[in-house]
């Protein structure tokens, strides 16, 4: 028995605040009880996603099939019944049930035998995914209206079978002669998408370049189980969110390079009709730039001037370039060297102060940041961002980050000085979290500035690279536009560099895994996504389309089940209508570089870390509950 001075005043609190939710022996026991058993249960599995860049179609597609893991699932519980189209057409109504519901409808397919057939068959996948879950978490993830029925289906033990079947074949029957049979198929389908998938990793990158980063962002925020790790292309967007002129500036460039405003016009209700006004009466358009594209840039080139001669400390100031153009002559002087401009057209730049915004552009700017500012949807949407996301994650032994860790040419971690502080390595990143989000909350200029500094500052976490947008925007000599990266792309190729980071952040240095985005794998080529021996994934193959021609391939994803991890290289996505009509599914190929000595529990895991902390609690109440410290409420 526990010596009584040895419980402080503040577990005495404690204590107490957790009987209030366990006021009996009796209700500890059970609850110890159920937490040993769920340590018992097999691991999660965790599906990881990367640089989504808003193609919605695609990535949709790869969140209903769970990156092939529905496919074989159905494979392995049908293999030895349905034939291979059989398979594919349950995938599909798996996937897109309503769609297809109205498909089979429109081609008269949908009688009462196939109903029965379907559902049945849909239960007893559901009750197969289910094996791995507590029943209290299997019913929490049913639709509430269907919960008590399904749950009933999913259950059935060996000695009652048979008197068992007969009774679900009769609700299966009531289902479908109350024409409650399509509400069920869709139930059961999101049902066995839930359970087929625990967690979902997104690796950064959910904007720009595709049209529909507003709609992925709602099928997230809807997503069971989710976490963000920021990339780049969103920090811009959180910094516009947040009040950075400088990131809304990037943001709107980006998005006419791109030819994606309208997720800024009709997604976000932001108007650039003043912005083209402004650009048609300011700029010309007769040398292959529009007048929009010339107004946005040069108001970016000002803006970003501005903030960086705000931070010397940043050492950025060769990327003050908008000085050395010399607009008369078309050129651009630097070190002593001409570089030939795309144009000569720059009507609002002054001499004495090329970085000044006119009034005409701070007008502009100001009422697209009001426009930003009012933006309720935008503001939600970052808003999640924040709340599910951060700069690093470490789960389950892995860490996960967008880009990098800035390191020097010697493979030490680069320090960089913000503030007066010089950090590197992880208190880089978690300097980098706490800013960010006080930019979300404060407003303030440094925090602002910083947002626009992990967008592309030199040594920037969630960049990695020299961006060279300026170059690229105006030099017609494509040679500068190379963006030299950050000694950790080519460091992390050493399996023992790839343990140090991995123990920098606290992460399981003997088999933890390093998981990265941002960079292109460039699989045609013959590159892998997999590096240093399998301490290092990069799972951005290229969701984007635009990505597909150089790459050779239609992004990577990673999946991690209890018997280890594998990359999944996928095919290009033709169409959902392919998919309804031709069960033409994404093809992806399967590497499992990673085999666990054994099945994982989850009591391998972070979340079994998690309960047996809460074992310990509840034993410490039991404890305190026979010595008299803390009293039972058997009248609760």
């Amino acid at each position: 028995m526990q010596d009584l001075a040895r419980r402080s005043p503040a577990e005495l609190k404690y204590l107490e605040l957790l009987a209030e939710k366990f006021p009996t022996t009796q209700s500890v026991f059970t609850e110890v009880i159920n937490l040993e058993a769920i340590l018992n249960l097999p691991k999660g599995t965790e599906h990881f996603v990367s640089d989504v860049h808003g193609e919605y179609e695609a990535f949709e597609h790869i969140l209903n099939n769970c990156s092939g893991v529905i496919r074989e699932r159905v494979g392995q519980a049908f293999a030895m019944e349905l034939t291979r189209d059989e398979q594919a057409d349950l995938c599909t109504l798996i996937y897109y049930p309503e769609l297809k519901l109205r498909r089979l409808r429109e081609q008269d397919r949908l009688t009462s035998e196939w109903y029965a057939i379907t559902l049945t068959r849909l239960v007893r996948l559901a009750r197969r995914l289910s094996g791995s879950y507590t029943r209290s978490k299997v019913r929490k993830a049913m639709p509430v209206a269907y919960a008590y029925i399904i749950d009933e289906l999913l259950h059935i033990s060996p000695d009652e079978r048979e008197t068992r079947l007969a009774y679900h074949q009769r609700i299966i029957d009531t289902i479908v002669d109350t024409g409650s049979a399509d509400d069920f198929v869709c139930s059961l389908a999101a049902l066995i998408k839930r359970l087929a998938v625990d967690h979902l990793h997104v690796v950064g990158d959910v904007f720009d370049r595709g049209p529909h980063a507003d709609k992925i962002m709602e099928r997230l925020m809807a997503y069971h189980s989710i976490d963000v790790q920021w990339g780049n292309h969103d920090i811009v967007w959180m910094g516009a969110a947040a009040g950075s002129y400088a990131c809304l500036a990037a943001v709107i460039r980006n998005n006419i390079h791109y030819d994606s405003l309208k997720i800024l016009e009709s997604a976000y209700g932001v108007s650039l009709r003043e912005l083209a006004l402004f650009a048609e009466a300011t700029y010309r358009a007769d040398d292959g730039m529009s007048p929009v594209e010339k107004a946005i840039s040069v108001i970016l080139f000002k803006l970003e001037g501005q903030t960086i001669r705000r931070h010397p400390n940043w050492h950025m100031d060769d990327r003050l370039l908008l000085e050395h153009v010399d607009a008369e002559r078309g050129v651009a002087v630097v070190d002593g060297r001409e570089y030939e401009l795309r144009t000569r057209d720059f009507p609002t730049l002054e001499a004495d102060d090329p970085y000044a915004l006119t009034s005409e552009e701070q007008r502009v700017m100001d009422n697209l940041m009001n426009a930003v500012r009012s933006s309720d949807k935008l503001r939600r949407h970052v808003g999640f961002l924040f709340e599910h996301g951060s700069t690093y994650l470490v789960h389950n032994g892995n860490v996960l980050f967008h880009a990098c860790v800035p390191m020097n040419e010697d493979g030490s971690f680069c320090a960089v000085n913000h503030q007066g502080q010089m950090l590197s390595g992880r208190a880089y990143y978690d300097y980098a979290d706490r800013l960010a989000r006080r930019a979300w909350h404060e407003h303030d200029q440094v925090s602002l500035d910083w947002m626009w500094y992990l967008w592309c500052g030199r040594f920037s976490p969630l960049s990695g690279r020299v961006v060279k947008t300026f170059e690229r925007t105006y030099f017609a000599d494509r040679s500068t536009w190379e963006e030299p990266r950050d000694p950790y792309f080519s460091h992390t190729e050493d399996p023992a560099m790839c343990a140090r980071v991995l123990e920098e952040f606290g992460a399981d240095v003997e088999r933890g895994v390093i998981i990265n985005g941002h960079t292109p794998v460039h699989a045609a080529a013959g590159e892998s996504p997999v590096k240093a021996g399998g301490r290092l994934v990069v799972i951005d193959g290229g969701f984007c389309q635009a990505y597909h021609s150089t790459t050779g391939i239609a992004g990577y994803t990673l999946i991690a089940d209890p018997e280890g991890m594998r990359i999944k290289a996928h095919r290009p996505f033709g169409s959902i209508a392919d998919v309804l009509d031709l069960n033409a599914d994404i093809v992806s190929d399967d590497d499992r570089f990673q085999r666990n000595p054994r099945p994982l529990f989850i009591g391998d895991t972070d979340t079994g870390a998690d309960i047996r902390c809460q074992i310990a609690d509840l034993r410490a109440l039991l404890d305190a509950y026979r010595t008299g410290e803390v009293l039972e409420r058997t009248g609760a």
